[in-house]
């Protein structure tokens, strides 16, 4: 059996990457490929799809929201993300959204194909550093570090790209999304932390690791 996946990125190299892998495998092919978060959700709801392969960073949507979106449409259709943000900063919020599993694109390519065919099969995929990454969370105390998960992922996204050393117009680019909206979101994020300035949520940041 062939296992139909549906690809969402908005980088036609990635895509294609991902194609050729796909292609040297006897049991899985890409049926669909989607740019943005929106077409990604019709294309769920006109086709079916034994999987999806979901990108966090979206031109027009965050990937845990159009994840979200997926599994109220399609509860029973596995979705695994695939993205370029270590594991510590989406992984767990993409599973709690509904995800099956989290890959760095650094992964190797036979690590993706297990993923897909574990994924595929309705198991739960993730890789062995998030794993012991999840081990070693539950033997904190974990009390600050849930702070940031009263952020939206918008907040929180603003959040790591500021602790990461960007500029409000390098984190506009990188959301896609206008400098005064930026703002917006970077307003707040500092209310709802209850950080003074910019510094302090840096520095939380960086304490939690949210940054590499």
């Amino acid at each position: 059996m062939i296992i139909k996946v549906l690809v969402v990125d908005d980088h036609a190299l990635i895509r294609k990457g991902l194609k050729q892998i796909l292609d040297d495998t006897s049991d899985m092919r890409i049926t669909g490929e989607a740019e943005t978060g929106m077409q990604a959700i019709k294309m769920v709801r006109d086709n079916g799809y034994d999987m999806v392969l979901l990108d966090i960073t979206l031109p027009d949507k965050h990937g845990v929201e159009v994840l979200k979106q997926i599994k109220a449409d399609c509860p029973t259709l596995p979705v695994l993300i695939l993205s370029m943000h270590p594991d510590d900063q989406y992984a767990m919020r993409a599973i709690r959204a509904g995800a099956s599993g989290y890959m760095n694109k650094q992964s190797a390519p036979s690590q993706l194909v297990t993923a897909i065919r574990k994924v595929a099969s309705g198991k739960k995929y993730i890789s062995g550093e998030l794993a012991e990454q999840l081990a070693n969370d539950l033997t904190k105390d974990s009390r600050q570090e849930i702070s940031h998960q009263v952020l939206s992922n918008r907040e929180y996204q603003t959040l790591c790209l500021m602790a990461a050393g960007k500029s409000l117009s390098e984190m506009a680019d990188i959301m896609s999304l206008s400098a005064k909206t930026v703002s917006v979101y970077r307003a707040r994020m500092l209310e709802k932390m209850g950080f003074k300035n910019n510094a302090e949520a840096i520095r939380y940041a960086v304490s939690n690791h949210l940054v590499e």
